[in-house]
């Protein structure tokens, strides 16, 4: 053959499609027959709170002491308005217990700016009874609600107002249960129940000054929500005091509202002062407080605080870099703190805010670390020193539940799958049994203890829908807490459409799920929608039916959409989570783009010249870098809530991933969505909330100004008055009517007419 033709040849074959690998893609390869999109979907998403209202709030289940009520907070399944309910253990009978109506005679309920900000932090967005405290006799209640203080008695819902300052804000009762302590305007105070005679325990609260109270970035990145802590004795409080001096101060207003003064707050910016913290030991009775003394100014993160019976007061500190982290036991009236134990990590030390958990008599504690490469459980004697490790090195350890001393167990949620969490139990004797994993099949499973060793609420979120289970340590089934929870249309349907699998390189092989439409069939073409969040606190791929919910009316109008897990996201190991040092945005968005590219080969019916990409928070930062840096993979981006400029957001997240903005200049130019602006070529929506305190509204602004001057066309939804979270159900419902439009015009390349009814 001449050699003319043979070249010819070969240049042909290269450009001719590669045949796509069908045995390894995960989509049906058989016709589904089912309906399509339920055009009542968005209105019933908005009105349920994306289906969450009338569910059991896991953080308020309360067990009491004898094991035979669990106590719950529930709402309805359209009803933000949360109320007090109790089971009967043992013959499973729910009865309701108190309304917010009946505390208030019907009043409405008001709420401080600290309160607001605070249910911010928690992402809390319910009324009604938002907290309560079940005392130590199991038979008393401490329900806050409107700055107000009610003291419930379980058994026949009688109740008292207690007499104090208002508004009093995190109000908590003592061990003992004959005290309550608060906060009032930035200083704390304590009640005595039986007399009502009250006690101010600090005085000099002011506008850079509080008393009692956790600062912005314990509540938003450390999950650390109190500022006060009882010892174990009810004699005395530890307390937190904040000085905001020498901060920088941020305006958060509502432009629709300019009448009204903006809210001026001490933002700490990376790089840029923190919140000044400093913790005291006072007399419940009031008196002098004592000092605890650490190096604060190179330890000066407060990240956890521990006061258990004959243990000692111990706090978890971290250096501002987050490389190192101490635990510090604070003994005698010195109120010196000393060292017990350290961690270090070249990268950043993850918190786990259920550390350290004491024995009984301060014998020793439990304690996590990352120090072999892996999430690893152990115990540690009294002065600190290694025992030995509970679990094995590869048990994909997630979180405790409970500790059982008498029997020698401990309840921990782990899995080796980053997609799924079981319920196992572990001896924390050398010679115990062996582990015994409680939970059987795919889902993501977690547990609620109390005082009582005997029984427990189990959460079971499947892909057959979410159950809440009271069980006896030995597994028996005792009773169903009910849940008011509406699900949509299509729930039944979705274990046919939703498919799990891997991709990439055994390195770094991915979790992916795909969700096909319920009317799929193989034969025909589909453009694709990647739901991203990509970051370093949460992960997208888990194998329950509600976390799909939008995703499934997404694909309804003919679409696959995709979610991926690449480095730098968490339940895998710590080589895994900390290749991200230093630039969050380039091995992250390698993996989505290689994993998208990879499903395309191995399914022939994907199209991959019409792929869309949207996410909220990190993952509307993410959609943002996509559209900008991988124009080539992806064609259309919507970035919800986005952080653009890393030297914007706050300290304690941005420092502990990028490190400080003046040691890794080149770091934060690379992760600066504004240093892309100019690539754009593909359709942009961005969307972000007007009074957003978390992700600043500059940054939405930031990013269409920089577009704007690049000359390069976009689109802006500004979302008036709204934070971070959108909880209203109209501008819910026209909020993913208008994303999915854009998708259909800007992915598809279709008229939206039909799209924006459904958001109508």
């Amino acid at each position: 053959m001449p050699t003319k033709l043979c070249l010819a040849l070969f240049v042909l074959l290269l450009a001719l499609p590669v045949a796509a690998d069908e045995t390894n893609c995960p989509l049906p390869r058989t016709a589904l027959g089912g309906g399509g999109p339920d055009p009542d979907f968005l209105a019933q998403y908005g009105s349920t709170y994306r289906f969450r209202m009338g569910q059991p709030l896991t953080r308020s289940l309360r067990i009491t002491p004898d094991g035979g009520k669990v106590l719950f907070l529930r709402s309805g399944g359209r009803n933000f308005e949360n109320r007090l309910y109790e089971i009967d253990v043992a013959g499973g009978s729910e009865r309701e217990l108190l309304t917010a109506d009946a505390l208030l005679g019907g009043g409405n309920q008001t709420m401080t700016a600290e309160e607001r900000a605070r249910r911010e932090r928690m992402r809390m967005v319910s009324r009604g009874i938002t907290s309560f405290e079940l005392g130590p006799d199991g038979e008393t209640l401490l329900v806050p609600l409107s700055g107000r203080v009610f003291l419930v008695a379980r058994r026949n819902g009688e109740f008292r107002e207690l007499k104090l300052p208002t508004p009093a804000e995190d109000p908590r009762l003592s061990p003992d249960g004959k005290k309550v302590a608060f906060v009032h305007r930035g200083d704390l105070y304590v009640i005595t129940v039986g007399s009502g005679e009250v006690r101010r325990l600090t005085d000099d609260a002011d506008a850079a000054t509080t008393n009692g109270l956790a600062e912005f970035v314990a509540q938003e990145e450390m999950s650390r929500y109190r500022g006060f802590w009882w010892s174990p004795d009810s004699r005395e409080l530890v307390y937190q005091k904040t000085r905001t001096t020498g901060m920088e101060t941020l305006n958060i207003s509502d432009p629709t509202h300019p009448e009204k003064a903006p809210d001026v707050r001490p933002y700490p910016r990376a790089g840029k002062a923190n919140a000044q913290v400093q913790l005291g030991i006072v007399p419940a009775t009031g008196g002098a407080t004592r000092w605890i003394e650490w190096d604060r100014n190179a330890y000066p993160y407060l990240a956890t605080v521990t006061w258990t019976e004959d243990a000692p007061l111990t706090l978890l500190v971290q250096n501002r870099r987050q490389t190192e982290e101490l635990l510090l036991a604070v003994h005698g009236p010195s109120a010196k703190a000393r060292v017990i134990h350290a961690e270090t990590d070249d990268a950043w030390v993850d918190l786990d805010q259920s550390m350290p958990r004491w024995f009984a008599r301060g014998s020793g504690f439990l304690w996590t670390t990352e120090r072999e490469g892996y999430r690893q459980f152990e115990i540690r004697n009294r002065n600190g020193m290694l025992r030995h490790s509970i679990t094995p090195l590869h048990p994909g350890y997630r979180q405790l539940h409970h500790l059982d001393e008498t029997r020698g167990l401990v309840y921990v949620s782990a899995s080796p799958d980053p997609t799924q969490a079981h319920l196992h139990r572990f001896s924390i004797r050398t010679d115990g049994p062996e582990p015994v994993r409680l939970t059987r099949g795919s889902g993501v499973h977690s547990a609620y203890f109390g005082a009582s060793d005997e029984v427990f609420v189990q959460q079971s979120r499947t892909m057959q829908g979410t159950r809440f289970t009271i069980r006896h340590v030995d597994g028996e089934e005792l009773a169903e807490i009910a849940s008011k929870a509406e699900v949509p249309s299509f729930a039944g349907e979705m274990e046919r459409t939703t498919r799990f699998s891997r991709v990439g390189p055994r390195e770094r092989s991915m979790p992916v799920v795909t969700i096909v439409p319920r009317s799929y069939d193989p034969k025909k073409t589909y453009p694709v929608i990647v739901h991203v969040y990509g970051g370093p606190t949460s992960v997208m791929v888990q194998q329950y039916r509600s976390r799909y919910y939008l995703d499934q009316w997404i694909a309804d109008h003919g679409y696959v959409v995709v979610s991926i897990d690449g480095r730098g996201t968490p339940n895998r190991n710590r080589a895994w989570q900390r290749a991200v040092k230093h630039d969050l945005i380039e091995l992250p968005l390698q993996d989505q783009a290689d994993a998208v590219v990879e499903l395309g080969k191995r399914c022939a019916n994907l199209d991959m010249q019409r792929v869309g990409i949207y996410g909220w928070s990190f993952g509307g930062y993410f959609s943002a870098m996509a559209a900008m840096r991988r124009p080539d993979v992806f064609h259309a981006g919507v970035a919800g809530a986005p952080v653009t400029d890393w030297a914007d957001y706050d300290t304690h997240y941005t420092e502990r991933y990028m490190g400080l903005p003046q040691e890794n200049v080149a770091g934060y130019r690379a992760a600066n969505v504004l240093t892309y602006a100019e690539q754009l070529e593909r359709p942009l929506l961005i969307i972000h909330g007007t009074s957003d305190d978390n992700v600043l509204f500059t940054h939405a602004l930031k990013m269409a100004n920089a577009l704007f001057r690049s000359g390069k066309p976009f689109e802006f939804l500004p979302l008036s008055g709204f934070t971070h979270i959108v909880p209203d159900p109209l501008v819910s419902r026209r909020l993913y009517g208008r994303m999915l439009g854009f998708f259909e015009t800007h992915v598809k390349g279709r008229a939206v007419g039909e799209i924006e009814k459904q958001g109508s």
